[in-house]
């Protein structure tokens, strides 16, 4: 099924937050400040106020004092002197037009006291904190230095990967319309319901005086899911000049107030017996935070499920640096610690003088290691035979360097992929009529359309449940006057709002079937329909995870030190697959970005001022078209009769995870350099080797 908002996007008449219209409209743009820690001394905003159209510019001096300021998470609202971190707002100024507010913002100046901020991961500096993603910041099953101490073979070694930023397409952006005490609130948000709870306690509102609407999103990836500063100063503003504001980041505002992926430093040991048996699996990662919140990338979690072994020690540490809160990005955890694992047990695979996929499959974990409940369900095998296959796996030459075409080398290499399964309590409401004589269902519920296609799956699964054709159906969600569904994020809206819909559409269709039995017409008696679903106690007895296997071949110039990737080819096992079409090309997505992740993304910071060196796209690089080679990704059949009421899994994330590990391990095959520090650029493969040879 095509999407059904399809045509909207193509002829552009689906309007994102920035593009809703309101009268009167003013234009709001934050001045930043250009140190990373201290207090301000002093705010000169007279320059600014001399532009024409300027309306007012809001600093600490005059910004009206918030009931919480921070909901969740601390922002910078304009409440005190404090500055955290370079590029965190300072001022406000609303304007007329965008370029009068941009020159003014411009013409604000600050004086400082301020020390030289901490900007670089020191370990004597890390602490544990205090969860990991709602479990314990460290495991331990067995004991690690005895498995070790028996393994033939033992490898131990510190991958690294660096500072990334979000650069979705759509920037962060956000329109207020104030009505007295009441906002309506259009904004890029991954979360319509947490977004609105959160300005409605900002400013000491109750909910119901804030509708939060959000029809599209233009790519969220977890830097929309929560709420950064930029949307509470678009309320304030619009509050204090009692007009419609109009509030969006530029490209270079989105390094620094909005978060990125934080920077990892990860140890992995691991020890097998000579015919690749695992005895012990260690993995520590170490990340950054913020000076004043703990923001944790877990990246160690799925070391604790994804293979088999007797001793297996996970440990997460923190360090906070003179930085702004890091935060989600596209498979936080997985994505940066997949590439350790996976490069480590490529590593052992050399060491032991075994196929990669081989040493995969000999430590197959037939159940959950670290909670010990059978899977829900798992086609991992498959995803290996399935991938392998299409890949030519077979072909390769363990030996590096040995599989060239004329002055390029090529490698092979592969990694497994996996993210865990999630699921949140869902309502959603249906209201069934009659229109020319055939039932048509309305079916709403608060969520977020943030390009995956949750419009068309939702119309699918409401159709399906009500017994109904599709053009019988119409789905409405992004605004928080409907039935309250969870974040679109850790791949869970297709199994959380998914089955609230499945849930309320079988009810109502039950309904209707009886009304139709007793002899009552839906022409009089249409039907409304409000049913909640949430998860049972299925997540204490099943552990539930998606999982696949990426195969990528490299090409490496012999003179030049450049990677090409012509191929990759990745099979995966995430339940059931509600849209073939989109589904293809969220795992599509994916991957581009594990190669974007892999060879290109870095976020370089100036280690004395804490400023963003490359925040564009000029300069941060992500993946073109020129960049992506084939493509080929399929899905292995799987029924999960326990994970959820539709058996779906979650597909948004798991794309990126491995692809990085995949590539690293590629790379060492084509050349026999081991780059274990992110991004795979051609000069750390020059420097390792000395020219290639």
């Amino acid at each position: 099924m095509d999407r059904v908002d399809g045509r909207l996007k193509v002829t552009g008449a689906a309007k994102y937050s920035a593009e809703m219209p309101a009268a009167n409209m003013s234009y709001a743009v934050i001045a930043q400040s250009t140190v990373a820690n201290g207090r301000i001394t002093k705010i000169d905003t007279r320059n600014a106020h001399a532009v024409p159209g300027v309306i007012e510019i809001l600093t600490h001096e005059n910004a009206p004092k918030l009931p919480v300021p921070n909901v969740g998470r601390v922002l910078s609202l304009l409440q005190d002197t404090l500055v955290r971190y370079n590029g965190q707002p300072i001022a406000l100024v609303i304007a007329d037009t965008l370029e009068h507010a941009t020159e003014a913002a411009n013409r604000v100046k600050a004086t400082y006291s301020s020390t030289k901020p901490v900007l670089e991961m020191k370990a004597s500096d890390a602490y544990a904190p205090s969860q990991a993603r709602g479990s314990k910041p460290d495991s331990l099953k067995g004991n690690v230095i005895a498995g070790l101490a028996k393994a033939d073979v033992r490898v131990e070694h510190t991958y690294s990967t660096p500072f990334e930023n979000h650069n979705p397409m759509e920037p962060h952006s956000t329109v207020v319309v104030p009505d007295g005490d009441k906002l309506t609130v259009y904004d890029a948000t991954q979360y319509v319901i947490g977004d609105r709870d959160t300005i409605a306690k900002t400013f000491g509102l109750p909910p119901e005086n804030v509708r939060l609407v959000s029809y599209f999103t233009g790519g969220g990836f977890g830097s929309k899911g929560s709420v950064w500063s930029h949307v509470p100063l678009a309320a304030m503003a619009a509050r204090v000049v009692q007009r419609p504001v109009k509030l969006v980041l530029s490209r270079r505002q989105m390094f620094g107030p909005v978060g990125g992926r934080p920077e990892t430093e990860q140890k992995v040991a691991l020890g097998a017996t000579r015919d690749g048996t695992l005895t012990a699996i260690r993995h520590e990662s170490m990340s950054h935070t913020s000076r004043f919140e703990d923001f944790l990338e877990p990246a160690a979690m799925q070391t604790r499920i994804l293979y088999e072994s007797p001793n297996i020690e996970t440990k997460h540490r923190l360090v906070k640096l003179d930085v702004g809160t890091p935060t989600y990005q596209r498979a936080p955890g997985h994505a940066t610690g997949t590439y350790a694992l996976e490069s480590a047990l490529d590593e052992l695979a050399v060491a032991l003088d075994m196929d990669p996929l081989a040493l995969r499959l000999k430590n197959y974990a037939e159940k959950d290691p670290d909670s010990g409940h059978p899977w829900s369900s798992k086609s991992l095998r498959e995803c290996y035979r399935v991938a392998s296959e299409k890949f030519g796996w077979s072909k390769r030459i363990a030996k590096p360097g040995s599989m060239r075409d004329g002055n390029v080398m090529i490698g092979y290499g592969m990694a497994t992929a996996t993210y865990p399964t999630n699921r949140q309590k869902a309502t959603a409401i249906v209201y069934l009529t009659e229109q020319s004589g055939k039932p048509h269902a309305l079916v709403q519920t608060a969520t977020q359309e943030i390009g995956t296609g949750t419009y068309t799956v939702m119309t699918q699964v409401a159709a399906a449940a009500l017994g109904l054709p599709v053009e019988q159906v119409r789905f409405e969600l992004g605004d928080s006057r409907m039935p309250p569904s969870p974040v679109s994020g850790g791949s869970m809206t297709a199994a959380s709002t998914g089955s609230a819909v499945n849930d309320v559409c079988k009810e109502a269709r039950r309904q209707l079937d009886a009304q139709v039995a007793s002899g009552k017409s839906l022409a009089a008696n249409p039907l409304t329909v409000t049913l909640d679903s949430a998860p049972g106690a299925e997540r204490q007895q099943y552990s539930m995870h998606s999982f696949g296997a990426v195969f990528a071949e490299v090409r490496v110039d012999r003179d030049l030190g450049e990677i090409r990737v012509p191929r990759i080819v990745s099979a995966y096992g995430a339940g059931r697959i509600l849209n073939a079409k989109l589904a293809h090309s969220q795992l599509v997505g994916g991957v581009v970005w594990g190669v974007g992740m892999a060879l290109e993304e870095e976020t370089i910071v100036d280690r004395r001022t804490g400023r963003y060196l490359n925040a564009d796209l000029a300069e941060y690089h992500v993946p073109v078209n020129a960049d992506i080679g084939q493509l080929d990704v399929s899905f292995v059949e799987e029924d999960d009769k326990f994970v959820n009421p539709i058996g779906v899994k979650g597909i948004g994330e798991i794309g990126i995870t491995g692809v990085a590990a995949a590539l690293a391990n590629a790379v060492y095959n084509a050349t026999g350099v081991r780059v274990r520090d992110l991004p795979i650029t051609l000069d750390k493969v020059f420097v390792a080797k000395k020219g290639i040879a």
